[in-house]
């Protein structure tokens, strides 16, 4: 099933975000070999594809896992949360309607 990992960014953690970013984008990528990562993609803290020094303000990444038990486990072994990136990380349940 699909599950919506969504996660927010403690303010002011732009340098840890981007340290830890090549880790986190080699487990996305992993899921996209797999053909299991559906979107990936993070929240610019301003209307601009490139925020700047604004940053981020979290992340939205929908992937396939078998239950929702291993997609909190995958969400929890994320790198932004080990480098203290994500201040909250909600795992739900998703249904692709469209397209």
């Amino acid at each position: 099933m699909w599950f919506a990992i969504i996660a927010e960014d403690h303010p002011g953690s732009l340098d840890k975000r981007l340290a830890a970013r090549p880790e986190h984008l080699a487990r996305l990528n992993a899921l996209l070999d797999e053909g299991r990562l559906l979107l990936a993609g993070p929240f610019p803290a301003i209307e601009s594809e490139n925020p700047g020094p604004a940053g981020f303000t979290g992340s939205m990444i929908v992937a396939e896992f078998a239950s929702l038990a291993d997609a909190e486990a995958w969400a929890g072994a994320d790198p932004y949360v080990a480098a203290g990136v994500y201040a909250g990380v909600s795992v739900k349940p998703f249904r692709k309607t469209l397209p």
